[in-house]
């Protein structure tokens, strides 16, 4: 039996500002309620959504732990009521609302996933956000199907790149956007079918020699002046998801193009969704992807890892956006 500490070290900044925030300090080791785990973290994503609540711009819902990270892989080493005694002991990954830089953290069990033995501790801290994100945005929303095309903007982040590796195992081609000549290649290599430098060409010139007839399915991280571009790029009935807006939250479109298209406009948020909701499309994760991870045809891109207490170097990388994949916060 794993002797629990009261206390452990975490990432909980008091106050918004750069990365020199993210120091670490003490916290009092949570206790797992009624149908979630306690877990043992050995690793943790870092995102873009952690950025902006260093920055104070993203706060954590109502409920939710202010400690830093929605990620994690972990041991689970206790359980509240109702959860089944046989996870004791196991790997998990799981998906949090808040809490993951740190030494433990609770979660639904609901959200929690089984670490297949293909993956490290370090791999598996690098999926959950970006599984739950595009399944239920690119694959639910978006009713990706087989044989279309789908354009990914951010093509090297962490989403674009599961999105990639995704979409081409369901049987879609990939065209992705990123802001660089070798960006662009590293995508490809991951599995695009195209790559679009957004620095040196217009990607909706660049669509539309690619696909004469447009994309099916456009996600979109970047919002702002890019939408009414996307729905240049979409073929009739396609559909423009939006998950993030990294160029602003408003957006002027042509509603004319809509109508003659018959286009789709959705779009989600993740983070404040039920336990019910996430334990859906952790199901569904465990039925459609899951056999991708256990037999290693799906690993995520890791771009780089820091020990916890360089969270704030961790964040420096991601800031400058220069990463490709995931950068990752390691624990013992």
């Amino acid at each position: 039996m794993t002797q629990i500490p009261s206390t452990m070290i975490a990432i909980d900044p008091a106050e918004a500002g750069g990365p020199e925030v993210l120091q670490p300090v003490e916290r009092p080791v949570p206790q797992p309620a009624p149908g979630e785990l306690l877990i043992k973290v050995a690793a943790a994503g870092v995102n873009r959504p952690d950025v902006l609540q260093r920055e104070g711009k993203y706060p954590p819902p109502p409920g939710a732990s202010r400690i830093m990270g929605l990620e994690l892989a972990g041991e689970v080493v206790a359980a509240g009521e109702g959860v089944d005694a046989r996870l004791m002991g196991r790997p998990v990954m799981a998906l949090v609302a808040g809490g993951a830089y740190a030494e433990y953290a609770v979660a639904p069990s609901g959200q929690c996933m089984a670490v297949p033995p293909s993956l490290s501790m370090i791999e598996a801290a690098a999926l959950p956000e970006t599984l739950f994100t595009v399944w239920s945005n690119v694959f639910e929303r978006g009713r990706a199907a087989p044989g279309e095309t789908l354009l990914v903007h951010g093509g090297t982040s962490g989403i674009g790149t599961i999105a990639t590796m995704l979409a081409r195992s369901f049987g879609l081609s990939v065209i992705i956007t990123a802001g660089s000549a070798e960006k662009c290649r590293r995508a490809i290599e991951i599995g695009a079918n195209h790559a679009i430098d957004y620095k040196t060409q217009d990607f909706v010139a660049e669509v539309q020699k690619l696909a004469a007839d447009g994309v099916h399915l456009v996600l979109d991280m970047v919002g702002g002046d890019y939408v009414a571009r996307n729905l240049e790029c979409l073929a009739p009935e396609g559909r423009h998801v939006s998950i993030a807006v990294q160029r602003g939250s408003k957006a002027e479109i042509p509603i004319h193009k809509i109508m003659q298209k018959r286009l789709t406009l959705t779009g989600s948020t993740l983070r404040a969704r039920d336990v019910g909701f996430k334990t859906s499309v952790r199901d569904q994760l465990i039925r459609t992807v899951w056999p991708l991870l256990a037999d290693g045809r799906l690993k995520p891109v890791i771009d780089s890892t820091f020990p916890l207490a360089r969270a704030a170097d961790a964040h420096r990388r991601m800031d400058a956006g220069e990463h490709v994949g995931k950068i990752v916060l390691t624990l013992g």
